[in-house]
């Protein structure tokens, strides 16, 4: 008996250290209560990654004729989507995963290097192919977002190390948003982003939608 009690107080004392120490604990929990309640079909697209795809809460409406799984949590690093793979990507039997992430890694501090960033994004990607390995997989660049000018370059970089990666790789597909939201002078597009400059309005994701079509699954 004292050993079950000890177990049980050990169960809750790891719950309750998860959602107070956990980034974004509360975001997972509400997916899987949605879960709960009504488990998504197999077979549909899958959206993770962090919120450029959270804020795309009318995505279906830019696809009719796909189905799609928005598992994004706002503001998650590739650190983030990894930690909580076994709740938004592993529960699913989906048709392909398209990940936009990376942004954030960079954005949370100074330290963080490119080479960081694409080992993060390897990392995650092979422990997608271990669970998922003929699930197609697209990856989206990290955008150009204004608010996060000194970062540009580094996105840039780590997109063009990730393109490269990708090249390598069966059932891959990198589609890139970057170069598509610049204007003629290299700089962002004024019209494209929300008053924080850093997510989009709906031309940005109108952007996204034609350059997602050709490399979604039907």
């Amino acid at each position: 008996m004292k050993k079950i009690l000890i177990l049980v107080f050990l169960f809750v004392a790891g719950v309750s250290f998860a959602q107070t120490t956990l980034p974004f604990w509360n975001d997972v929990q509400k997916f899987k209560k949605q879960d709960s309640v009504s488990f998504p079909s197999a077979n549909q697209i899958l959206f993770i990654g962090s919120s450029s795809f959270t804020k795309w809460t009318d995505v279906q409406d830019y696809f009719p004729g796909y189905k799609i799984l928005n598992r994004a949590f706002g503001g998650s690093t590739l650190l983030d989507v990894t930690r909580f793979r076994y709740d938004v990507i592993y529960p699913y039997q989906p048709k392909q995963i398209v990940l936009y992430c990376g942004e954030n890694d960079f954005a949370y501090s100074d330290s963080v290097t490119v080479d960081m960033v694409v080992e993060r994004f390897r990392n995650l990607y092979k422990l997608i192919r271990a669970k998922y390995p003929s699930v197609p997989f697209v990856y989206v660049s990290m955008k150009p977002s204004p608010s996060r000018a000194r970062l540009l370059t580094k996105y840039a970089e780590a997109n063009q190390q990730i393109e490269q990666m990708l090249k390598k790789e069966k059932l891959t597909a990198f589609v890139d948003v970057y170069s598509k939201m610049l204007k003629a002078d290299g700089t962002p597009m004024d019209d494209i982003f929300l008053e924080d400059n850093l997510h989009m309005n709906a031309k940005g994701y109108a952007i996204w939608k034609k350059l997602l079509l050709p490399v979604l699954k039907k």
